[in-house]
């Protein structure tokens, strides 16, 4: 790595320091001093490090994303941003790294829950964050989460009190406008005890290249529920990363769907520690074209007993993109009694498409269930055959299998209005012919 072009974001970092939120506390002043120390003598992540040896970020190191001084409301275009928006559900908008109180709409949201932009809670209650913040990663993860620490310049603050189920999702709709941007946004949310939700990430943005870069931070404490989504559809030029840190506390149940479908270059962090008895299930789907470069690295941390996790992983890649997924379990040495599995299935439509995929499994217990699979295939020219010998031509039976195979990930979705906007971005990017929504 160039220590030249690493150096270049520190530079430009005292432009921005005083704009950022947080300044009149001194423990966040303190951790993005340290966050800016160690991102300054690394840079961003390179391939010498194990866990992004398949993915460069080089990309991201020769250009100088900068982010907004301030909101940018008035330049989203809302005919454009309605495709977006997910019927029958709160929604909390960011726009280039900024919380829209304007955009969003949280009408109806009981009076108990709590969402609130991050830097104006900084400067109301601050308290309520410094006990959460950084307690789920540390900067010491790596160094994107180095960088995000210290250059976030907005985020969401979600709190569902204890014994409090919504009866519908909140989404949270992460927009960038310009080109060049950089979007830097740390999110906080707490589901407390016996209390039920859902909340769907979605991240978009115009045709342009630009960098957003977001942490989530989850606590899901005892006998709570919470089912996240991620869906990331951005433009094709952009580069993303995405990190959400879970802690799971007694009894708890955590699902997290992530659809992985825009961006140059993309990587999704998904990372949970299972306290007793907690369940963890992790789906996900990737699609890649062109030359898109999508990574998907997650890991479950077992840590104590009678813990179950599973995880499904599926990937679709056509012409020379490439998917990575590196999906690890630890299970420590008092989580006896843990039951997990992991599978990962690649199908690869072209002959230059590149599916990497490197699954781990370190059991420090002597009484568990674990198993985990990989496949990285072409289309079965058996059931192709199959679908012609029923009067489809071969061009529809290959539509149809790779619909199917994908399909399976979209079905877990139990929101219609995201389960009809998944399937639409799954629409957009493989042959059609012979595809009608209505089947799938």
């Amino acid at each position: 790595m160039s220590s030249v072009i690493a150096s270049r974001y520190p530079a430009e970092y005292s432009k921005i320091e005083a704009t950022l939120p947080g300044g009149s506390q001194p423990w966040l002043r303190l951790l993005r001093a340290e966050a800016l120390k160690q991102f300054s003598g690394r840079g961003f992540p390179s391939l010498r490090e194990e866990e992004w040896r398949y993915t460069n970020v080089s990309g991201i190191e020769k250009n100088l994303f900068e982010p907004r001084l301030e909101p940018s409301v008035h330049q989203v275009d809302k005919d454009w941003l309605e495709n977006y928006r997910l019927a029958d559900c709160w929604q909390i908008v960011l726009v280039d790294g900024y919380y829209s109180a304007e955009l969003s709409n949280l009408e109806g949201l009981p009076e108990n829950v709590t969402v609130k932009s991050m830097s104006k809670l900084l400067e109301a209650d601050a308290g309520q964050i410094e006990a959460y913040f950084g307690q789920a990663v540390g900067i010491d993860e790596h160094n994107f989460v180095a960088f995000n620490t210290a250059w976030f310049t907005d985020g969401a603050f979600i709190r569902i009190p204890t014994k409090t189920a919504l009866d519908k999702p909140m989404q949270l709709l992460h927009i960038v406008t310009d080109p060049n941007r950089l979007a830097t946004t740390r999110n906080l949310v707490i589901v407390e005890s016996i209390a039920q939700a859902q909340l769907v990430e979605t991240y978009v943005g115009t045709d342009q290249s630009y960098l957003s870069a977001s942490v989530t931070e989850v606590f899901v404490e005892q006998n709570a529920e919470l089912t996240l989504y991620k869906v990331q559809c951005e433009s094709e030029k952009a580069y993303h990363y995405g990190g959400t840190y879970v802690k799971q506390s007694r009894d708890s149940r955590f699902s997290h769907h992530n659809f992985a479908f825009g961006g140059m270059l993309a990587r999704s962090d998904i990372h949970v520690d299972l306290g007793h008895a907690s369940e963890c299930n992790l789906n996900g789907l990737y699609l890649g074209i062109k030359r898109q470069h999508l990574d998907n690295h997650t890991r479950i941390n077992h840590l104590e007993p009678h813990g179950i996790s599973r995880e499904v992983y599926k990937g679709v890649l056509d012409g020379r993109a490439r998917g990575v997924f590196q999906g690890r379990v630890v299970v420590a040495e008092d989580a006896q009694k843990t039951d997990s599995e992991m599978n990962n299935s690649n199908l690869l439509l072209s002959n230059d498409a590149e599916a990497d995929t490197k699954p781990q499994l370190e059991i420090y217990a002597d009484d568990v269930k674990c198993a985990h699979g990989v496949t990285v295939g072409q289309l079965d020219e058996k059931s192709v055959f199959y679908l012609q010998s029923r009067c489809v031509d071969e061009e529809t039976a290959r539509n149809m299998l790779t619909f199917a195979f994908a399909n399976e990930m979209v079905f877990r979705i139990t929101h219609k209005s995201l389960h009809d906007l998944v399937l639409a971005e799954v629409l957009k990017r493989f042959p059609q012919q012979g595809i009608t929504q209505d089947w799938l």
